[in-house]
């Protein structure tokens, strides 16, 4: 038996949520999610530092998914191989507006001339599912997949607002309410009150809050049942038109848009 694999596994987490807790599963996500844009190649001691397991566990785990295709393996270091994309498609497939939505989408970008998005809620964070991009308009290179924080972005706000009371407590207590720009609302409260409106008035513009320059206006995507599920939105800069001008061109075709895709979703499920 090799040292790595005689290694100690004390430092691992074992804290259990309940007896249908996996831990292994668990270990095994956290070697995938340890890889990034900034780590897409590490040895064995830095997926071990950045999973949190020691490297006995880190090493079995790795030469599982290299036997499974998952990862591959170059002198001492791992990368992740093009087979991991099937696990985000999988999710991505089995939404039921993910063929319905994406032509939608098409039309409201050739309407708008602004690029078009989805995204659904995943903890504080916004998770990209579609894109249908037209003009370069941020610094942030988007695809999907790609997170944002949810309480500065359109979508996040529309999102946060279909929550109930406690859920929404949780998740804004969950992270702190960092300024991305000085028009960041990072006040509670007043973020609060913003979201009162969003549920009031059934769609959400953010103005310059996420990214200078970048305004985004979202609108929800519903179930049969009335819940949202996901929602969609329009972006563009500043510098062409202001929030209100936004308003008054785009609000009508984006309403119309996530209103189709609900309409087509309710009738699929």
């Amino acid at each position: 038996m090799t040292p790595d694999i005689m290694e100690s596994e004390s430092t691992e987490v074992t804290s259990r949520p309940g007896d249908a807790y996996v831990q292994s599963f668990a270990r095994g996500l956290s070697v995938i999610r340890s890889f990034d844009a900034t780590r897409p190649a590490q040895t064995l001691s830095e997926v071990a530092a950045a999973s949190g397991l020691t490297r006995a566990g880190a090493r079995r785990i790795l030469l599982t998914l290299q036997a499974l295709g998952y990862v591959d393996a170059d002198g001492r270091y791992f990368t992740l191989t093009a087979k991991i994309l099937d696990l985000g498609f999988a999710y991505l497939t089995s939404m039921p507006f993910w063929n319905l939505a994406e032509p939608v989408m098409e039309e409201l970008v050739e309407r708008v001339h602004e690029s078009c998005s989805a995204a659904v809620l995943n903890g504080s964070e916004i998770v990209y599912v579609l894109r249908v991009p037209t003009h370069k308009i941020m610094t942030i290179n988007l695809s999907i997949g790609s997170r944002l924080p949810a309480f500065c972005t359109s979508m996040g706000r529309v999102l946060l607002a279909a929550l109930d009371d406690d859920k929404l407590d949780a998740v804004l207590d969950a992270h702190p309410l960092e300024a991305r720009t000085p028009r960041t609302i990072v006040d509670k409260a007043a973020l609060k009150s913003a979201l009162a409106l969003v549920r009031k008035q059934g769609w959400a513009i953010v103005d310059q809050e996420l990214e200078e320059g970048l305004i985004s206006m979202s609108a929800p995507i519903r179930d049969r049942q009335g819940r949202v599920i996901a929602a969609l939105n329009i972006s563009g800069n500043a510098q062409r038109k202001s929030a209100k001008q936004m308003v008054k061109a785009f609000l009508e075709p984006l309403l119309d848009a996530a209103q189709r895709v609900s309409e087509m979703v309710a009738r699929r499920g």
